[in-house]
């Protein structure tokens, strides 16, 4: 039975951060990211098919086999809302019959965890893993910094740097 570890976040952008939990994960035979079609609570990001563009640089700067994006929120996202972690888990399962999934998530997200739409059923279905980035980036520090046209590279991996500059998000 294969391990797949299921890792959700904005990816507004996507940092150093991100990939120190990433690397956390080396032990799982794949690392499924999934940046958010739309946000539970509301939260304002980039629009879903930039961060994935980042989210995929981001992965080609990390050059690890284990780790890809995942579009399953496109297929679960309807026009009256977000897209839950109890459905994405539910139909990940159904992809994945053969397979053990564990959902990731950060300190941030575990104080809110009992807020998450079925978070009983989640952790009586799926392993649930907290898992603290060794590199502590606030995404909302690199929006701030491009901002006021200060260097990020010490946030976000080279390709993402690159892509933030040239287009000027943010």
């Amino acid at each position: 039975m294969s391990k797949i570890a299921v890792f959700g976040s904005a990816f507004n952008p996507p940092s150093v951060g991100h990939q120190s939990v990433i690397e956390s994960l080396a032990h799982f035979d794949r690392v499924l990211l999934l940046p958010s079609i739309a946000h539970a609570w509301g939260k304002q990001m980039l629009e879903y098919s930039d961060r994935c563009q980042l989210v995929d640089l981001f992965i080609q700067d990390l050059q690890a086999n284990n780790v890809e994006r995942s579009t399953i929120e496109e297929n679960l996202l309807r026009p009256e809302g977000s897209v839950t972690t109890f459905a994405v888990l539910e139909a990940l399962e159904k992809l994945y019959p053969d397979s053990e999934l564990t959902f990731v998530i950060g300190p941030d997200n575990l104080l809110n965890f009992s807020k998450f739409y079925k978070a009983d059923e989640i952790v009586s279905r799926w392993s649930v893993l907290c898992c603290p980035e060794k590199v502590q980036v606030r995404s909302t520090n690199i929006r701030d910094a491009l901002q006021n046209r200060k260097d990020i590279s010490h946030f976000v991996t080279q390709k993402v740097c690159r892509m933030l500059l040239e287009k000027e998000y943010y």
